[in-house]
């Protein structure tokens, strides 16, 4: 497969308007739907839904209370991806890894893990064949589960992945043959924190995607996203159709690769590389929110994601700031939000905010005032720094 890398424009439109070589990255029912405009800015919000309809594991926490959620749709899967459909949803968001055989299919973890005879087995996910990986968890002609999943935990437990509504694991064809072509697609490329690539190894991981993804997109809106600096650079290099995003949780955790650390040092990767926009971690944002006019002034595009963005509130705030688009896991409750957001403007708050709103759009080099900066931060309380 021979891709050739073209000039990529310097002038990069919100989100919503994006052209890459013809390609449209819109929003859908723009044509005919103006009640999925949200608010009465200049400009959409796209909402995502994180692994289909939201991750199997899940904490979030709110002012006084907290509230934990496993979700009872199997990340990642058919079924998750067509519930999440059932709302005003724009994009969903998931993870591909290419097999040792080169077939591209949707998983998270880098490792996955099983039980056979009472002992527990780790493999990861790229040394498997497509055969291999298709093996685990439920099959489409047996209720019985060969391969039952687990999963390891950050602080290294290991429990059964048990969900109430499960489904077989899947491929990237079968993503885009099975899910409706009205919702677009966030498409990770997941690579290993813990290891160093090769650039070799990551054109094939790239080239293995972009096979399927230009067999079967028949106009779909698609974009790209990577953890992984050389990768996200190297995704626009073997391609311009579609937009590429650097995803970065913007130093809440601290890597050796610096341009993994900071918000800055994502946009200056994306300016080298001609990408197309940021996705953050929430957190960074609100804790620096001087950053969205930074990001805009660069004519980048912002996104976020994280576990504050099931929080109305965070993401009410966001859309009043001028983010462009945010990754959930609580897709109904956060579309249904979204959607009342005109409605629900209080006046002693809309005043200020769109003030803010104005300022950040304006591309000022001072966008927020201090007073500017309380205000937000009363009003989303001890999320930002929790």
């Amino acid at each position: 497969m021979v891709v050739n890398a073209v000039a990529v424009s310097h002038v990069v439109p919100h989100i919503d308007q994006i052209h890459v070589e013809n390609v449209t990255f819109g929003v859908p029912g723009d044509e005919h739907d103006d009640n999925d405009d949200v608010g009465d800015m200049n400009h959409k919000f796209i909402v995502m839904g994180h692994r289909g309809s939201g991750t199997n594991m899940l904490q979030c926490c709110c002012g006084d209370h907290h509230r934990t959620s496993s979700k009872v749709i199997k990340e990642n899967t058919l079924r998750s991806f067509n519930e999440a459909l059932k709302f005003n949803l724009h994009f969903i968001e998931f993870d591909v890894q290419v097999t040792s055989d080169g077939h591209p299919v949707i998983f998270h973890d880098i490792f996955i893990f099983t039980q056979q005879e009472g002992k527990l087995t780790e493999k990861r996910v790229t040394d498997l064949t497509l055969e291999e990986f298709l093996s685990y968890g439920p099959q489409n002609d047996s209720t019985n589960v060969e391969k039952p999943l687990f999963r390891k935990t950050k602080d290294g437990k290991v429990f059964e992945w048990k969900v109430e509504e499960d489904d077989r694991l899947c491929t990237l064809q079968d993503v885009f043959e099975n899910v409706s072509q009205s919702v677009g697609f966030n498409i990770e490329f997941k690579f290993d924190d813990n290891r160093s690539y090769k650039e070799e190894e990551l054109v094939r991981v790239i080239r293995a995607v972009l096979q399927v993804v230009f067999e079967h997109a028949k106009g779909r809106r698609i974009m790209f996203s990577s953890f992984q600096p050389d990768a996200a650079q190297l995704i626009r290099k073997q391609q311009t159709s579609y937009p590429v995003f650097f995803l970065t949780n913007g130093g809440s955790e601290i890597y050796s690769d610096i341009r993994r650390n900071s918000l800055d040092e994502a946009i200056k990767l994306c300016l080298e590389g001609g990408l197309q926009g940021i996705v953050s971690e929430v957190k960074a944002i609100l804790r620096n929110p001087r950053m969205i006019a930074k990001i805009k002034e660069s004519n980048l595009s912002l996104l976020t994601y994280g576990q504050l963005n099931n929080e109305q509130e965070v993401v009410y705030l966001q859309y009043m700031m001028g983010v462009e688009g945010v990754i959930v896991d609580f897709v109904e409750e956060i579309t249904s939000a979204v959607s009342q957001f005109s409605k629900q403007v209080h006046h002693a708050g809309k005043e200020h905010l769109l003030l803010l709103e104005k300022r950040l759009l304006e591309g000022k080099q001072t966008p927020c005032s201090d007073d500017e900066i309380s205000y937000f931060r009363r009003f989303v309380p001890e999320l930002i720094h929790s």
